[in-house]
């Protein structure tokens, strides 16, 4: 079977290579702008990789809704349910939201922290009425909601029972289609293939970054850096090994990166360690345990190979950089990408660069208006005027119980209705 791609040439592709290939397609045909990615070049050798034109304006929209699609092509040829169990920061919700709404053979539950999303990544996520989407506010910070979800998810009756799965970054399968940002950005980036490029990378969770070192091991000739909010874990983790909780999750202007127990980083440690299981247990347990460990010298040595450097960035020093962009380029960057370019302005380098942009500024308008610019409301626009549907886990509840609850309760009322 023949597949004409992009390029013009034919390639001969097995049926289910144009399967696959056809799934892609179909779940990228919501995208706002034709060519899916763009890459805008500003003055100063800004390079910035726009990953956010998909329907909820974050770059989670091009794994996820592709992601989505695979599952619920599965599920359909096996005539099977799942529940997927999430929390979020802010991107991840409603980006896994806009992949499933309204898909017969799955529903979706997602945690989000109460006050600690923008405005609109919270109306994107409550305002979502398919009886398949059910979301909570919950009464405390990203890490928080983490906790009764990790029991769920370690009670394997639950979900065997259930089949319960989660799609944010936990799931290898988003970080697999992660890894295709890092080789369409080096090659749109790099005229000169096998010439190196350094792409910078806002980092929370570290589901990103991790694709972009799968990428580099892989073979693909780009230097990674990872810039961190006040939530700097990530960043003494590469600069000295140093992987422990502060006592607090600190809010910041850019708040999808506001967490302290960013899981991805075991998948770095097994990444460094030549997928030595036993030994990245280890060291997972032990931080488990107390919260804290050393990232032994032997694996801190080959992660700070795979990304070269961190940087940690202010509030302060995101507005001036919004500003800064804006006056030089009129560019709005969102404060998460303005920490990757506040970067840039800190370390000088011929080298050419790449940022990733990891959401629109219409989804952060209270960063926006603290550095001056006017509002950008494309695309979010009609949010306020839509009802809202979510429900509450208060301070002092049983969030875990509460979760089981609505997970039989899907069930049951699936199995009604069969």
């Amino acid at each position: 079977m023949k597949y004409c791609s992009t390029r013009g040439q034919e390639k001969n592709l097995t049926f289910e290579e144009v399967l696959f290939s056809d799934i892609i397609i179909s779940s990228l045909k919501r995208f706002r702008i034709p060519e899916v990615v763009r890459i805008e070049k500003l003055k100063g050798g800004i390079n910035i990789i726009e990953l956010f034109h998909g329907t909820t304006l974050a770059f989670k929209d091009l794994a996820l809704s592709v992601v989505g699609g695979l599952i619920d092509h599965y599920l359909s040829q096996r005539n099977k349910h799942i529940i997927i169990l999430i929390g979020t920061s802010g991107d991840t919700g409603s980006a896994a939201i806009e992949g499933v709404r309204g898909r017969k053979g799955i529903d979706i539950v997602v945690l989000l922290p109460d006050g600690r999303c923008s405005m609109i990544q919270e109306l994107q996520m409550t305002t979502v009425t398919e009886d398949n989407v059910h979301v909570y506010k919950v009464e405390g910070t990203s890490d928080d909601l983490d906790e009764p979800i990790k029991q769920c998810f370690g009670d394997q009756k639950l979900v065997s029972k259930h089949n319960l799965i989660s799609i944010n970054s936990i799931n290898w399968g988003r970080i697999m289609v992660q890894v295709a940002h890092f080789f369409f950005s080096y090659y749109q980036l790099c005229s000169n293939v096998g010439a190196p490029v350094e792409i910078v990378v806002p980092t929370g969770a570290a589901g990103n970054i991790t694709a972009g070192c799968i990428a580099k091991k892989m073979g693909l000739p780009i230097t990674l850096v990872a810039t961190v909010n006040k939530n700097d874990i990530i960043s003494r983790a590469i600069d000295k090994g140093d992987f422990s909780l502060n006592s607090s999750v600190t809010q910041t202007l850019a708040s999808a990166m506001d967490i302290q127990n960013p899981y991805n980083v075991e998948r770095l440690i097994y990444l460094c360690c030549d997928g030595d299981v036993e030994r990245t247990r280890q060291i997972m347990d032990e931080f488990e345990s107390k919260d804290k460990v050393s990232i032994p010298d032997d694996i801190l040595h080959t992660l700070q190979e795979l990304i070269a450097d961190s940087m940690v960035v202010s509030d302060t020093a995101i507005t001036t950089t919004m500003k800064t962009v804006y006056a030089e380029n009129k560019y709005v960057l969102c404060p998460h990408t303005a920490t990757a370019v506040y970067y840039h302005h800190q370390r000088n380098s011929d080298a050419i660069r790449g940022f990733i942009a990891t959401a629109s500024p219409a989804k952060f308008p209270e960063a926006v208006a603290k550095a001056d610019i006017s509002p950008i409301t494309d695309g979010v626009e009609h949010l306020q005027d839509l009802p809202t549907k979510f429900l509450w886990m208060r301070k002092g509840e049983d969030w875990h119980s509460i979760l089981c609850a609505k997970i039989e309760n899907i069930t049951k009322n699936k199995d009604r209705k069969v």
